[in-house]
C-alpha cells in the first residue's frame, strides 16, 4: 500500500495528471463550441420536433409530427431520390479518390500540379460550381451537346429531362472528390514501401498487391473517406439541387434537404422540419452503424 501511495505521489504521477490537465484545458474552447454548435441545437431541435410550432406558441403533440411527415408522398419521393443520389455519387467519388491517389502517392514529375488540379473543384464555391454545370449540361447549347452533335451522338437531356435530371446532379457532384483524394492520399503514402517490394519479391502481381496488402492498409481511410463523403452528399446536395433544378422537373430531383426547406420556410412548420431532420440523422446513423459492422472484419486483419 505504501508502495503504491509512492507510486501515486511520485513526480512522474503528477506530472501525468498536470499533462492532461493541460490537455482538458487545451480542449476546453473546442468542446464549450461543440456543445453550444452542436449538442444544444440537436436537443432543440429533438424538442421542437414534439411540438406543434409556427407562429403560435409551441404546442406538445408527440409524435403527431413524425406520422405527418412520414404520411406526406414528397417524403417517399425525397427519400427514394435521396438514396439513388448516395448510391450513384458515393461509391464514384470514393473507388475515383482511390485510384487517383494510388496512382499519385510516389513523388514524379508533375505530381503535385495533378493532386492540386483534382483538390481544386471541392474549394470552388458551391453556387458557382452549380452554375459552371448548369451551363455544361444545358441541352440547348451547352458544351457538352456541342460535343455531342459534333460527333453525331444523341442529345443528352440534362437537368431539363425527369430521367437524366437526377443523373446530373450526380455526375456533378461526383467531380467533387478532393477531400476523399487527401484523405486517401495520407493513407496511400503512409504504407511503408518496402511491404510492396517484399511482396513483389516473393512473387505477388500487382493485383495480389492490391487485394491483400494496399486494400487491408488502406481500410481505416476508406471508412474514413466512406462516411465523411456519406455526410456531406446529405448536407451538401441542397445547394446544386436548388441551383440547377429547383426540385425538378416535377419531383425529379426532390432530396430530403429540399424537403425539410420546403417544410421549414415555404409551409412554416417548424415541428414537421424539425422531425423530419430527426429522421435523417437517425436514418444517417444506421447506414454508418451498417458500414461499421460490414467493416468489423478490418480490424482483424490490421491487428491479428
Amino acid at each position: 500500500m505504501n508502495a503504491a501511495r509512492t507510486r501515486r505521489g511520485s513526480p512522474g504521477s503528477r506530472a501525468a495528471r498536470r499533462e492532461r490537465q493541460v490537455l482538458w484545458l487545451l480542449l476546453l474552447p473546442f468542446l464549450s463550441a461543440a456543445l453550444a454548435l452542436v449538442v444544444a441545437p440537436a436537443v432543440l431541435v429533438l424538442v421542437r420536433s414534439l411540438q406543434q410550432f409556427d407562429a403560435g406558441a409551441p404546442e406538445w403533440v408527440g409524435l403527431a409530427n413524425y406520422r405527418r411527415v412520414v404520411a406526406d408522398p414528397a417524403f417517399a419521393v425525397a427519400l427514394r431520390n435521396t438514396a439513388v443520389y448516395l448510391v450513384l455519387t458515393v461509391p464514384c467519388k470514393v473507388l475515383a479518390a482511390l485510384g487517383l491517389a494510388l496512382a499519385l502517392a510516389r513523388p514524379r514529375r508533375g505530381v503535385p500540379l495533378w493532386r492540386a488540379a483534382i483538390y481544386l473543384p471541392s474549394v470552388v464555391p458551391a453556387v458557382a460550381y452549380a452554375l459552371v454545370w448548369l451551363w455544361w449540361l444545358n441541352p440547348q447549347d451547352g458544351p457538352l451537346n456541342r460535343i455531342l452533335r459534333g460527333v453525331g451522338a444523341p442529345v443528352f437531356a440534362g437537368v431539363a429531362a425527369p430521367e437524366t435530371a437526377l443523373p446530373s446532379l450526380a455526375l456533378a457532384g461526383i467531380f467533387q472528390l478532393g477531400e476523399a483524394f487527401v484523405v486517401l492520399l495520407a493513407g496511400a503514402m503512409a504504407i511503408p514501401r518496402e511491404v510492396g517490394d517484399a511482396a513483389r519479391l516473393e512473387g505477388a502481381g500487382q493485383w495480389a498487391r492490391l487485394r491483400f496488402i494496399v486494400l487491408p492498409l488502406l481500410a481505416p481511410w476508406l471508412v474514413l473517406a466512406t462516411v465523411r463523403e456519406l455526410i456531406v452528399a446529405v448536407q451538401y446536395s441542397f445547394t446544386p439541387a436548388l441551383v440547377m433544378t429547383g426540385g425538378g422537373p416535377g419531383q425529379a430531383t426532390l432530396l430530403l434537404p429540399q424537403y425539410l426547406v420546403r417544410l421549414a420556410v415555404d409551409h412554416r412548420d417548424l415541428g414537421a422540419a424539425a422531425a423530419l431532420a430527426c429522421l435523417d440523422l437517425a436514418a444517417l446513423a444506421v447506414v454508418l452503424a451498417l458500414l461499421a459492422w460490414w467493416s468489423r472484419g478490418w480490424r482483424d486483419v490490421l491487428d491479428p
